[in-house]
């Protein structure tokens, strides 16, 4: 039977990567007895290894708590920004939020964006600030800064520390007291938010819904508003954090539905559903299609490995509807796909779970950008995911790049640093204003520059210090060109990026000075070139491996020891028409990654 709506609390848990949102929403399961002690394991609401170990939460988990005849339906929801929309549609699952501020390091960029979300979304919002055991805990400091920096009173704010257990029991109380019950009309046709959904091996795709308004109950024909497609409900329950299966979902409930669905890409984020026979007169609004930003090649390192790499992407893509794939052919890489996904972040998931879930070694070619390009005599515009696959100069008419507005916050002894990197990636500065001895400032940037490895150029600048938020802006036109290298005059298609034409000479250096220190020495000489269509721009030498033809020679004449030398140089010079260049894959792999030391 569905729970009174009065006695309903739904919340989210907001915070930076780090402040102690998952062991929290462990303290708050055992305290409200969801497992006994046995049963527990720190970060219980992370399934992967990968979570668990970097400390972050990539899929939103939730639970459902009874705290003195409440039920508490807890959104635990990922921090980092490649994750946005799943967090706007957990948010919009939720009346309240607590907003979790670590004691010793107070308000980051990322907290900023969820919070500013909640806010949007009319939430309750309980400061908690936590760790508050640690010895360098300055609360009081913490207190103001969420006054000041995000404007929402913190005077109420609950102190606690989610390691040690303390002030849990005010935290489930503050949510009962202060966060609103949902609203919701039992007797309207059925209309429920699509809030998560992933793939289980035995019961197919589990499906996170929130009830707006109706019920949902086994057995009845529901219907996706924006996919459109019908299915049968087989299974209604909730997460204890135990499944615990139950007849019906009523309003103001959070729960979930099997219904023999077989892909998670049919039960897309923020999808509304009704019922089949009585459906609802329009949908739930905010509902969008998730688009990859950010694009590239994985290739197995052994060509025998890539119907197993094909096998294993489409696992994963059961599970993961937002990483999208098409298959790819590369001179030098063989058989590959070309993948796009929510960010780097997004991007370096896939990859550690590709190798470790699937064991596959596998090299990942420079992540790029879509660009938009709009062809000559009015032929149209095509998008451009591989730089590889550019059209030639004159068929160009402009080529236009995404654009990213970042707003970062970091202590003042790295701000100098910090606003000379945004200054070499081509930013452009908006704001700079002090909160707190911190600065925050605001710079609108290429996301070409951005994906590279901006986030580990920052993190190094800062000590750590800095946190990085950003969102795009949409796309301007800039004077792009594609940078090819060629080595002994031979392109290399993996190898090829678009840059933008100023920094293409400080690119193309580094990369060919990279390439000099990892290609070994052949018998022949061995020129490296980056280029800019038939303009050579940066060139280094890989000198040939030579023997000593000249040791047999002692005393007598010069013409001797020259003849010889010739000899060898026409040799050398036939070899390299004829010798191809071996570029083992660890060189492929360190020239991608390539920084700037």
């Amino acid at each position: 039977m569905a729970t009174d709506l009065s006695l309903i609390r739904n919340f989210s848990i907001i915070a930076h990567i780090d402040h102690g949102k998952s062991t929290l929403a462990d303290r708050l399961i055992q305290t409200t007895g969801g497992l006994q002690a046995r049963e527990m394991s720190a970060q219980l609401l992370d399934n992967m290894d990968i979570e668990k170990e970097r400390g972050i939460t990539i899929k939103a988990q939730t639970v459902r708590l009874n705290w003195k005849g409440h039920v508490l339906n807890l959104m635990d929801t990922p921090g980092h920004v490649d994750f946005a929309y799943e967090v706007s549609r957990s948010l919009a699952a939720c009346e309240g939020a607590l907003l979790v501020v670590d004691a010793a390091q107070g308000v980051e960029a990322q907290t900023l964006a969820n919070v500013y979300q909640s806010i949007e979304h009319d939430h309750e919002i309980i400061p908690v600030i936590n760790k508050i055991d640690l010895p360098s805990a300055e609360p009081e400091k913490v207190r103001n800064e969420i006054e000041e920096i995000i404007g929402i009173d913190a005077s109420n704010a609950v102190l606690s520390s989610a390691k040690s257990g303390i002030g849990i029991e005010d935290i489930l109380d503050a949510v009962v007291e202060r966060i609103p019950a949902p609203k919701g009309d039992k007797d309207a046709p059925l209309k429920a938010m699509l809030v998560d959904s992933w793939y289980d091996p035995y019961l197919g795709v589990v499906i996170l819904v929130r009830v707006i308004d109706g019920t949902i109950k086994k057995g009845q024909q529901i219907k996706f508003m924006a996919a459109g497609t019908t299915h049968l409900i087989d299974r209604v329950g909730a997460f204890t954090p135990k499944i615990e299966q139950l007849p019906d979902l009523g309003p103001g409930e959070i729960g979930f539905i099997t219904a023999q669905i077989k892909e998670v890409a049919q039960a897309r984020v923020g999808d509304t559903l009704t019922d089949a026979k009585r459906p609802a007169l329009e949908a739930l609004p905010g509902f969008k299609e998730v688009q990859p930003v950010v694009f590239c090649g994985l290739f197995p390192v052994d060509a025998n490995d890539f119907e197993k790499l094909r096998e294993s992407i489409s696992k994963l893509r059961l599970n993961d509807a937002s990483f999208s794939f098409e298959m790819e052919t590369s001179a030098a890489l063989g058989f590959g796909f070309r993948c796009g996904f929510l960010g780097l972040l997004h991007l370096e998931i896939i990859q550690e779970r590709l190798i470790r879930e699937y064991d596959l070694d596998l090299i990942t070619t420079a992540p790029s950008v879509v660009y938009q390009i709009e062809l000559t005599h009015g032929a149209g515009h095509v998008e451009l995911h591989n730089p590889a696959d550019m059209p030639e100069p004159n068929k160009i008419e402009s080529i236009a790049e995404p654009w990213i507005q970042a707003v970062i916050y970091t202590p003042d002894e790295y701000l100098g640093s910090i606003l000379k990197l945004c200054q070499d990636r081509r930013g452009i500065q908006k704001n700079l204003t002090y909160v707190g001895g911190r600065a925050q400032v605001t710079y609108e940037l290429p996301l070409n520059e951005v994906v590279f490895d901006f986030y580990d150029r920052l993190k190094s600048l800062s000590k750590g210090y800095a946190s990085f938020d950003y969102e795009q802006i949409g796309y301007r036109e800039g004077d792009l060109v594609k940078m090819g290298i060629l080595v002994n005059e031979e392109p290399v298609d993996a190898l090829s990026m678009i840059v933008h034409r100023a920094t293409a000479e400080v690119r193309g250096r580094g990369m060919v000075e990279r390439l000099k220190e990892l290609i070994p020495r052949h018998l022949f000489k061995i020129p490296i070139q980056a280029a800019i269509g038939g303009k050579v721009i940066a060139r280094e030498t890989i000198s040939a491996m030579r023997k000593d033809v000249t040791a047999k020679c002692y005393g007598g004449d010069a013409t001797r020891k020259r003849k010889l030398l010739e000899k060898q140089k026409k040799g050398k010079a036939k070899m390299r028409e004829y010798g191809s260049v071996q570029i083992p894959q660890e060189a492929f792999i360190a020239a991608l990654r390539m920084g700037e030391e």
